[in-house]
């Protein structure tokens, strides 16, 4: 007889909004495929958040299935997990409403991304952007997640999506799984190619600074060769002083399986235009299987939307069940 333990469950969600950096990649998407190993893991494209700033519809859609390819590309197993479009499941938009109705406005005139984003995008400062976290809340809540794999921009929702949680089970009983930050494999930091004291990002102006995973690799090459180092031409690992050479090291390291010691080592008779074309060669090699795989996906239309609905059926039968609950606990008539 099998007494094993049931699974915890992992929610992760991704924006689809331009394709991920190498940043995006190595500090948390590498780690995603191996997740279902240990944890039952669901996986969505988180279409509906991206729409409280301005999309072009065309691009949008364009985004949504390159996301989604890409989620596949990276190797994660379509029978262990659950990999879907946010869109394609009306429960997230129905918890959402009544979740807004058990959040205080204080407590979202408090979230630092409100804040941000509004100054950023000053002329559509609408509702959805003020109230984003409780949609985010339901996304994770209505899964049941035990964990939530989170960056310290995402800290401030998960502890809003507790409070919520806590809350509704205060009332009704308990209803929902109260979720934990997930804190599996640790994935690398990694910096801007060309202000290695700030974080790597694809919004950053100036497209040296970030490697998209689907840049060619040429490109991979050229920005690797301009990324900032210093004038001391040795390859050693010291953050503090040496932050661009330090976060070249971590990208080798990440590709690699190399030690700093090992690298260090091997680099010790070398200049920084050896070392530049190593990393940039190690970084190629790496995104080598996930970029053929999301070319050969992305070509493929009838493919990829056969397996947004094989996703949305699984992700809804969850769904479903626990927003049966709630609305059966709030006093909502049956039918």
């Amino acid at each position: 007889m099998d007494n094993q333990m049931p699974r915890k469950k992992v929610l992760s969600c991704i924006q689809p909004t331009g394709t991920p950096t190498l940043g995006n990649y190595l500090g948390a998407l590498k780690n995603w495929k191996n997740i279902s190993d240990d944890y039952d893991a669901a996986y969505a494209v988180a279409d509906l958040h991206a729409i409280t700033v301005r999309q072009d519809p065309k691009m949008l859609k364009k985004q949504i299935m390159e996301m989604y390819a890409m989620l596949l590309a990276l190797g994660i197993d379509r029978e262990k997990s659950i990999i879907f479009v946010q869109s394609h499941v009306p429960q997230h938009s129905q918890l959402a409403w009544i979740l807004n109705c058990y959040t205080q406005f204080g407590e979202m005139s408090r979230m630092t991304q409100f804040k941000d984003k509004s100054s950023k995008h000053a002329d559509n400062v609408n509702v959805g952007l003020f109230s984003y976290p409780v949609l985010m809340a339901a996304d994770i809540l209505l899964y049941k997640a035990d964990f939530v794999p989170v960056g310290v921009y995402q800290k401030q929702h998960l502890e809003i999506t507790r409070d919520i949680a806590e809350r509704f089970n205060g009332i009704y009983g308990n209803v929902f799984t109260i979720p934990e930050p997930f804190i599996g494999k640790k994935g690398a930091k990694i910096m801007s190619l060309q202000d290695p004291e700030k974080k790597m990002s694809k919004s950053d102006t100036n497209v040296k600074s970030f490697i998209s995973l689907l840049d060619k690799p040429e490109t991979i090459i050229k920005k690797m060769k301009s990324a900032v180092t210093d004038s001391e031409s040795c390859v050693r690992f010291d953050e503090a002083n040496k932050p661009g050479v330090s976060n070249l090291m971590s990208i080798y390291a990440c590709c690699t399986g190399l030690s700093y010691e090992q690298i260090e080592k091997e680099f010790e008779s070398k200049g920084y235009g050896d070392f530049k074309q190593k990393v940039g060669e190690a970084v190629v090699e790496e995104l080598r299987d996930v970029q053929e795989e999301f070319n050969r996906l992305i070509k493929d239309e009838k493919y990829l939307k056969e397996c947004m609905k094989d996703g949305a059926e699984k992700a809804t039968r969850i769904a479903q069940r626990t927003l049966e609950k709630v609305m059966k606990k709030v006093g909502y008539v049956q039918i």
